[in-house]
């Protein structure tokens, strides 16, 4: 299902009610949400307004890990996801969004970009 993101359908500041004065516009619509799991790569690439591109990840096994006391930078596989903050259902599934805890081969790490949308994995290493 698309999602709409229009305001004719809401009150108004003063709590009156606002009557629609036209129909749904194209440019309102919104997109479906890309959830990340584990798997193989697999990358949606959607067209933009404007000619631009999208990617989303829809799934990979391999994730961008920062040491931040190294500073050194590392491609590594990911085993597992731990926590999910964003959702409960998320963490039962095993969906990755910015801020979830994974289990990589160097340990735990915490996801610092939006695989849905920007189309990568980047975290950053967990110190106990």
């Amino acid at each position: 299902m698309v999602q709409w993101h229009w305001d004719l359908h809401k009150r108004k500041p003063t709590g009156g009610k606002k009557r629609p004065y036209r129909k749904k516009r194209r440019y309102e619509r919104g997109g479906e949400p890309v959830l990340t799991l584990i798997g193989d790569r697999k990358v949606k690439i959607r067209r933009q307004r404007g000619g631009g591109l999208k990617y989303s990840l829809a799934s990979d096994y391999y994730a961008n890990v920062v040491d931040s006391e190294t500073g050194t930078c590392k491609k590594v596989k990911i085993l597992r996801v731990i926590a999910n903050k964003a959702s409960r259902d998320y963490e039962r599934r095993g969906v990755i969004t910015k801020g979830a805890i994974i289990e990589t081969e160097v340990g735990k790490a915490r996801v610092t970009s939006r695989p849905g949308q920007d189309g990568i994995i980047n975290a950053i290493l967990l110190r106990e």
